[in-house]
Parts: C-alpha cells; structure tokens; sequence
C-alpha cells in the first residue's frame, strides 16, 4: 500500500470514528433522563410554562432527531452549546480551563516518558543487574498504584505534614506577582500534580520499552552489526532503541488521553482548575452540556493521537503500511 492510500484509509478510518463518537456523545445523555428536569429537580417553584421556556432556550424542545442533526451541525461550526450552571459557551468555559490541563498533563507526559523510556533501555541492556532489578520491581509498583491514592498520599506527606509544597490550586491567592515570580509560583504548585502524574505512567513506559527491546536484542541483524566492528554503544543506539520504539512510540503517544482522562481524579485531589476538575465540578452540578462537550474533547484527543501514531509507524517502518 503506498503511503498515499495509507494516509487516506488512516484518515477515513478516524473521521468514521469521530462521527460514531459524536453519536454516542448525543444520545448518552439522552438516555440518563431529561437534563432540564434534573437541572430543576431541587426548585419545585418553576411552574410547567417555565420548564418548558428553559427546554426552549436550550434547544431541548425539539423532537430528538431535529436536536441530532442540530447538534452535529453546532458541533462542526464550533458550537457545543450553553453551560446550564453559567450560561457561557461550552467552549469558553473549556477554553478557560485548558491551559492548566496542557501543562499538567504535558509536563507528566514529557517526564515520564524521558525517564520510562531512557531507564528502560538501560535495564534491558544491563539486564540483572541491581539497576535493573530495581527499576523492574519499582515499575511494577508504580504502575498497580492508583492516581488518586498515591496524589493523597504525597499530598499529606509533602503538602500536609513536611509544608514543603501548596496543597493544591493553580497559583497563591490573590498573588499579584508577574514574570519570573509568577512562574516560580506556578512550579510550585504544580511540582506534586505533575509529579503523580509522572510516578503513575512511568512504570508503564519502562516495562514495555525494557521488554521491547530484550527482544530486539536477540535478532540477527544485532549481531551483523557487531561483526563490523561497531561498538557496543553504536549498536544500541543506531540500530537495537530506533527498532524497540515502535510499540514504546503507540503506547506514549495512545497514553496521553488516558493522561487526560486520570487528570480528573489528580486535578480534583490538588485543586487543581484544569479540565478535570471541571469534569467533577460539571457532574456535581448536572452541568450536561459542558460534560458533552468535555468528552467530545477528550475523545477526538484520543483519536486524533491514535491517527498521529499510526502515521508515525507507517514513516518509521515501512512494512507497516504493507502490512495495512
């Protein structure tokens, strides 16, 4: 297959699954009850005319196939509808939250990937040795510990007991500082999110790449390499890592949603006022349209980096898109 029609059947492949993800988004909050009658469930006051003028100012007063093709041409200008709780856009509300979940979740991905992977190579190459002992049993830890749990326990630890960090929120209340200050404020606060973050992905990246390349250190084009004459460390780095990268690259660049996705419980452990914690605030205050719009969000992320990787693997190895 050349990669033209790669690229297209890639592409296809992910518009179809957007589209799905689009339907299912629609009618999953259909189906838990009328969203304005949970909205109004604790205000017995509104009398049957008002309920029905709140249907109507949220497009919800139209039989449901008129609000699906409704939707779906809202959702391709750009539209994801008003917030019950502040009557703002869904993209303003999620835009206001967005930058502290691309730094949360960008600075544990970069950490834990740059350690997993740079730790995984190292105990594959010195494999039974006490750092790669360590780093296994370490990694087996790590990977079977819960986010949430293990950010209360650095929480009480670093936070509550040693006062060395914030407990939680994005920057000191009702700080004024600017410049080089107002960043070193910001780290502070973010040092123990990031830092759960980081400690609950990094396993993961360690055990695939520690195996991935084990097992390209046993084929035969290693040992070609080494009856030229290259050394031990041209051998690792031209030719073993490049190959062992592959299934490493699929599972850093798939993670990233799921990063998203644990970023609810970390945001919410850390007051921290990114995506997720918008997530948890929307749930408490039945706020549908924002929680649609949010998994609508997190769901195109994910499709979209399941495209980038399979992209990435048809550049890196050509037989994958022989094989496609």
């Amino acid at each position: 297959m050349g990669s033209r029609a790669y690229f297209a059947r890639r592409l296809g492949g992910a518009l179809v699954t957007l589209l799905l993800v689009l339907t299912f988004n629609f009618f999953m909050f259909r189906v838990i009850g009328d969203p304005v009658r949970l909205l109004i469930k604790s205000n017995l006051r509104l009398t049957p005319q008002e309920q029905q003028a709140l249907r109507e100012e949220f497009g919800l007063a139209a039989p449901l196939p008129v609000q699906f093709v409704g939707y779906l041409g809202d959702t391709f200008r750009g539209e994801l509808g008003q917030s019950f709780t502040s009557g703002k856009p869904v993209t303003e509300v999620i835009g206001g939250r967005l930058w502290p979940t691309v730094l949360l979740v960008g600075t544990g991905t970069i950490l834990a990937t740059v350690l997993g992977v740079l730790a995984g190579i190292r105990g594959a190459w010195t494999r039974g040795s006490a750092f790669d002992r360590t780093t296994l049993l370490g990694s087996l830890v790590l990977y079977s510990v819960p986010e949430g749990w293990l950010g209360m326990i650095l929480l009480i630890t670093f936070a509550g007991s040693l006062g060395w960090f914030p407990v939680g929120g994005y920057a000191t209340t009702g700080s004024e500082a600017t410049g080089f200050a107002h960043v070193a404020d910001v780290a502070e606060h973010l040092f123990l999110p990031a830092l759960t973050l980081t400690a609950a992905y990094v396993g993961q990246y360690v055990i695939i790449m520690r195996s991935s390349l084990m097992e390209t250190m046993g084929e035969e084009f290693l040992k070609v390499a080494r009856a030229k004459g290259l050394t031990d460390r041209e051998v690792r780095v031209r030719h073993a890592v490049p190959n062992a990268l592959l299934p490493t690259l699929s599972v850093i660049t798939l993670n990233i949603g799921f990063v998203l996705a644990g970023s609810v419980i970390v945001e919410s452990v850390f007051s921290w006022p990114g995506i997720g914690r918008l997530v948890f605030e929307s749930i408490e205050e039945l706020d549908f349209p924002v929680l649609q719009g949010v998994f609508l969000l997190l769901s195109a992320a994910v499709i979209v980096l399941n495209l980038v990787a399979d992209l990435l693997y048809g550049v890196i190895d050509p037989r994958v898109r022989v094989a496609a």
